[in-house]
């Protein structure tokens, strides 16, 4: 991301059961490239049903369309962060 200007975006999405998460990351990284998008990880609550991912992307446009475009998923909040030094 350095160098790039790009930001990391964390995506928080609720009431999403495993399996689909898993499915889902992976329609991520089949979609991401035609965004500039890197879907980097992501984590799941198994009691909470809350999933994070980290993404570095240009800005949460692109996060947005990769989801959209790759499940139909949408996230119910994503936050801007830059690294830390």
């Amino acid at each position: 991301a350095e160098g790039r200007g790009d930001r990391l975006v964390v995506v928080a999405g609720l009431g999403r059961a495993e399996p689909a998460v898993a499915g889902a990351h992976q329609k991520d990284l089949e979609t991401q490239d035609q965004h500039g998008v890197k879907y980097l990880r992501y984590w799941f609550n198994e009691a909470t049903g809350q999933v994070f991912c980290l993404v570095e992307a240009p800005d949460k446009e692109a996060a947005i369309r990769v989801h959209r475009e790759g499940h139909g998923l949408v996230a119910d909040q994503l936050i801007e962060v830059q690294e830390g030094h």
